[in-house]
C-alpha cells in the first residue's frame, strides 16, 4: 500500500466513528418547545383554536406548544416573526386568510407566500355569515339583494375593517349577486354588530361565531351562510348558494404554517402529528363550537389552498382597489 493509500484508510478509520458519532448526536425532532404564533389577541377564535390544538400536540410530541399573541399590522407582525425564524420546525404559526390577503393588500409586499411560507396543513374553516338586525326588513338574502339592484349603494354593510375576510367575502358576493353595496368599515366585529343593532348601519358581514349570541337571543337575523355547507350553530339559515348563488364560497380557514425551506421529515412529522390532533375530540369540540368544520388533507392540499387564495384575493383586491386600514 501506498504512503497516500495508507494515509487515506488511517483517516476514514477516524472519520467513520467520528461522522457516526455525529449524526447520533443530532436530537430527534422535538427536542425542545414549540412556539405556535397567532397574529391576534387573546381571546378570539383563531387563538382559542391556536390552544386547543397546541395542547393535542404538546401531548403527542413530548414538548410544550407555547402559543404566543402577536396581534399588529393584519397579523404581518406575527407572519415577519415567523419568516425571519429559522426553518427547524421550533417555530410554527396558525394563520388565516390575512396570509393570503396581505401580499396584495399591502404595498410593498410584505413577503411572498411561495418564497417565504411553508404550509404544513389545513385545520379548518368557520363560516362569513351576512346578518341584519331583527327589526330588518330583508328577511331572505334574495331580499336584501333586491333592496340593492333597486337603489345602488344606498344599502350599506360593516365590516371588522378594510380588507378582512368578511370585507374580501362581501366584495366577492356584490359581483355574483350585480350589486353595488356601500361598505362601513369598523375596527373589530363587536362595534360593527352593535351599529346593526341600533340601526345606524344595515347589514354585517362577520365570522359566525360574533353574532351567535345575538341570533340566539333573537336581536339579529342571519341572511346567509357563505360556506358551501350550511353551519351547525345556524341550521336554519340558507348558504349563500342555496339562495340562488350556486358555486359561491368564501369562508374564514385556518392553515398552521412554518417558514420556507423546513427539513421534509420535520414537514411530514409535524402535518401528521396535526392530523391526529385535529381527530381529537377537544380540537373538534372548539372549532364546532366556533361554528366550523374540520379540514383533513395532505400537506400537499394546504400548499393548494394558499396559492389558489393568494390568487383570488390580489385579483379581487386589483379590481375593486382595496387598501388596508
Amino acid at each position: 500500500m501506498t504512503s497516500f493509500n495508507r494515509r487515506q484508510a488511517l483517516a476514514g478509520l477516524i472519520a467513520g466513528p467520528l461522522g457516526l458519532a455525529g449524526a447520533a448526536a443530532q436530537p430527534a425532532f422535538p427536542s425542545r418547545p414549540i412556539r405556535l404564533l397567532v397574529g391576534y389577541t387573546a381571546g378570539g377564535a383563531v387563538d382559542l383554536i391556536a390552544r386547543s390544538l397546541g395542547q393535542q400536540l404538546q401531548a403527542s410530541l413530548g414538548q410544550a406548544v407555547v402559543v404566543e399573541n402577536r396581534p399588529g399590522a393584519g397579523t404581518n407582525v406575527a407572519i415577519h416573526a415567523l419568516t425571519e425564524s429559522p426553518p427547524d420546525g421550533y417555530t410554527l404559526m396558525l394563520a388565516a386568510n390575512a396570509l393570503a390577503a396581505n401580499v396584495s393588500l399591502y404595498h410593498p409586499a410584505p413577503y411572498d407566500v411561495a418564497r417565504d411560507i411553508t404550509p404544513i396543513a389545513v385545520v379548518g374553516r368557520v363560516p362569513v355569515v351576512l346578518a341584519v338586525a331583527a327589526s330588518s326588513p330583508a328577511a331572505t338574502l334574495q331580499q336584501f339583494v333586491a333592496s340593492a339592484k333597486a337603489k345602488p349603494m344606498a344599502v350599506n354593510f360593516a365590516s371588522p375593517g378594510n380588507g378582512s375576510t368578511p370585507h374580501l367575502a362581501m366584495e366577492l358576493f356584490e359581483r355574483a349577486a350585480g350589486i353595488q353595496l356601500t361598505h362601513v368599515p369598523y375596527k373589530g366585529g363587536a362595534q360593527a354588530i352593535t351599529d346593526v343593532l341600533g340601526g345606524h348601519v344595515q347589514a354585517v358581514a362577520v365570522n359566525a361565531l360574533e353574532v351567535q349570541p345575538h341570533v340566539k337571543a333573537g336581536k339579529m337575523r342571519v341572511l346567509g351562510v357563505m360556506t358551501p355547507q350550511r353551519t351547525a350553530i345556524f341550521p336554519d339559515a340558507p348558504t349563500v348558494a342555496e339562495s340562488g348563488f350556486p358555486g359561491f364560497e368564501s369562508s374564514v380557514w385556518y392553515m398552521v404554517v412554518g417558514p420556507a425551506h423546513m427539513p421534509a421529515a420535520v414537514v411530514t412529522r409535524l402535518h401528521d402529528e396535526i392530523e391526529k390532533a385535529m381527530a381529537s375530540p377537544e380540537v373538534r369540540e372548539r372549532l364546532t363550537s366556533a361554528g366550523g368544520e374540520m379540514l383533513p388533507g395532505p400537506a400537499s392540499a394546504a400548499a393548494k389552498l394558499l396559492q389558489d387564495e393568494s390568487a383570488r384575493y390580489a385579483k379581487l383586491i386589483r379590481e375593486a382597489n382595496i387598501k388596508a386600514d
